[in-house]
């Protein structure tokens, strides 16, 4: 019994680890301004530097899920979710701090006196564009071993994790309301999902064997 209970405390502890970063990114957006103005300058600002430690724990989920699993479809997802944390930062750091900087300081009352802003979003998006594919990657990958592992149950989750993770690359919703913050929901879903239905890989207690599906 005393592994059972210790095995079910670990799998609340996935759900709550791989589900809370994407819940907490669709409740900031909810405060996103839908423009970069004089007006919204300082909570733009205020409010990426919050996102900062936050759009990393997206790909951290992915190494949550597939930790101890064997395989190259799995250390794909992983390699995929740290070009995701690599990429993806330069979005927050350049267009969001940066920009929110730029707009304050410079006392413009829009993005169309400063010009500079626009080519820094160009830049943003160049290099942070690539990082949602690799996320998109490591969705697919994640997708592939958890129903390998925890088959038909854990099939509802893989597909909403790979389309949510898609959509995010492929439409550039950010965590802008409304596309971007249901994407964010979509995520926290699809995570907990597969948190809860697949089985832990390694060991998981005392004296308990291994649970995981031993090969991909």
């Amino acid at each position: 019994m005393a592994p059972r209970i210790h095995s079910d405390r670990l799998r609340w502890w996935t759900f709550v680890a791989v589900t809370v970063p994407a819940f907490l990114l669709a409740c900031l957006g909810l405060t996103h301004p839908a423009e970069l103005t004089a007006a919204s300058a300082e909570w733009w600002t205020t409010l990426h530097i919050l996102l900062v430690p936050l759009f990393p724990l997206l790909g951290v989920s992915h190494w949550i899920l597939l930790h101890g699993r064997p395989g190259i479809i799995a250390w794909v997802g992983r390699v995929a979710a740290f070009l995701y944390i690599a990429f993806y930062a330069v979005t927050d750091h350049i267009a969001g701090i940066g920009n929110g900087v730029v707009m304050q300081r410079s006392g413009a009352s829009s993005m169309s006196e400063r010009p500079e802003i626009d080519w820094l979003f160009d830049v943003a998006n160049d290099v942070g564009g690539p990082g949602t594919w690799a996320l998109a990657l490591a969705a697919v990958a994640t997708a592939i071993v958890t129903v390998r592992a925890g088959g038909r149950r854990a099939l509802f989750g893989a597909l909403l994790l790979v389309v949510s993770s898609v959509y995010f690359a492929l439409a550039g919703v950010h965590i802008y309301w409304p596309r971007g913050v249901l994407t964010m929901v979509a995520m926290a879903v699809a995570f907990g999902w597969l948190a809860l239905t697949v089985p832990r890989s390694g060991i998981i207690g005392r004296g308990t064997a291994v649970v995981g599906r031993a090969s991909e």
